[in-house]
């Protein structure tokens, strides 16, 4: 089973489990310090494991983005969604080359569904980008989405500060796409472009399944059908009626990627986005809030993996029976629950 390709990108995700003997061997043994020094330096595939681990959640992964940490905060996260068949891929590999005639490293986060058998990512239409692969300077790195309904990976972010870490400044998150979950990459990226469609309106109903509201910059992709004009337009005025976050409107931006035809005119335009929130102050409040999202993420996710080494599985399925009856409402069995998992706060759980 091949993990990564000859020059050190990522081209599937299993579960660290289901790795290759050999591979999680080495994984795992490797000092997190040494790993991530050899990542530093260049070496692909050591960046190709440490990513793994991190997503992994295995034993070396704190100490990994403990080095990794202090050298974020200085690149650029530029989230990439929209509904099914927009052409997300296709754009995202467009703006990882426009990024690269600009002499910046780029990674690609490609959140995919996962697997039913293996819990890996279906790949699905990433072949578009493997020509990207022979770039010393891109990274392309396939996630799954572990079943999170919004697309993302628990720990995209943490995938995505080692890659910071270890130089890239431009780092493209793009996401399942399956509409109004898609809230996640908000959380995620410091920029989010919506890739919409002309087509049988997809545009419009996109705005109305939520994506109007996470949307900091608009691509009506494949313009070269008709109706992209008329979407564009349609797309416009719904913004212009809407809430318009930190002083901005969204821009609409005619591409198509099967060609670059508006692609660095897109460029411009996210580049025009974070100037703006950095001249307003909005990017260090994003940022700030995207940690405090994060410390949050954490703890909720240490609670749970406490109340279930706590609570045994019998009691937890009596209780759950107990509400099946309508014995006990949902409220009041999470009191009760947390009260036997945290026997020290009953007073307060009360």
């Amino acid at each position: 089973m091949t993990q990564w390709d000859a020059a050190g990108n990522f081209l599937s995700i299993q579960k660290f489990d289901d790795f290759p003997t050999r591979e999680k061997a080495i994984a795992t043994q490797a000092p997190a310090d040494a790993l991530f020094e050899r990542a530093l330096a260049g070496d692909r595939l050591a960046l190709a494991r440490a990513i793994s681990l991190v997503e992994n959640e295995a034993a070396p992964a704190e100490a990994l983005l403990q080095a990794a940490f202090p050298r974020t905060g200085k690149g650029l996260r530029v989230g990439v969604t929209g509904p099914p068949g927009a052409g997300k891929s296709t754009l995202t590999a467009r703006l990882a080359r426009a990024y690269r005639e600009q002499g910046e490293k780029v990674a690609i986060v490609a959140v995919d569904p996962t697997s039913p058998f293996s819990g890996g990512a279906v790949l699905g239409d990433r072949v578009r980008m493997w020509e990207l692969s022979g770039d010393p300077g891109v990274f392309i790195r396939s996630m799954a989405s572990r079943g999170s309904l919004g697309g993302l990976a628990a720990a995209t972010s943490d995938v995505c500060d080692v890659l910071e870490a270890v130089g890239f400044e431009r780092i493209l998150i793009e996401t399942v796409g399956v509409g109004q979950s898609e809230l996640e990459v908000a959380e995620t990226a410091d920029t989010t472009l919506v890739v919409l469609v002309p087509e049988s309106g997809d545009a419009v109903q996109a705005l109305k399944a939520g994506l109007m509201e996470i949307g900091d910059v608009f691509a009506i992709n494949k313009a070269d059908r008709e109706g992209a004009e008329r979407a564009a337009h349609a797309v416009r005025s719904m913004l212009h009626l809407g809430a318009h976050r930190e002083g901005w409107e969204p821009p609409v931006v005619l591409t198509v990627a099967s060609d670059g035809t508006g692609v660095p005119g897109l460029v411009d335009t996210i580049g025009r986005h974070v100037t703006h929130l950095a001249e307003k102050g909005q990017l260090a409040t994003r940022r700030r809030r995207r940690l405090s999202e994060r410390i949050e993420s954490h703890l909720a996710a240490r609670a749970r993996a406490r109340y279930l080494a706590r609570v045994p599985e019998s009691r937890r399925e009596e209780i759950l029976s107990q509400v099946e009856r309508r014995a006990l409402t949902p409220a009041a069995a999470a009191r009760l629950l947390f009260a036997e998992a945290w026997p020290e706060e009953r007073g307060a759980a009360s």
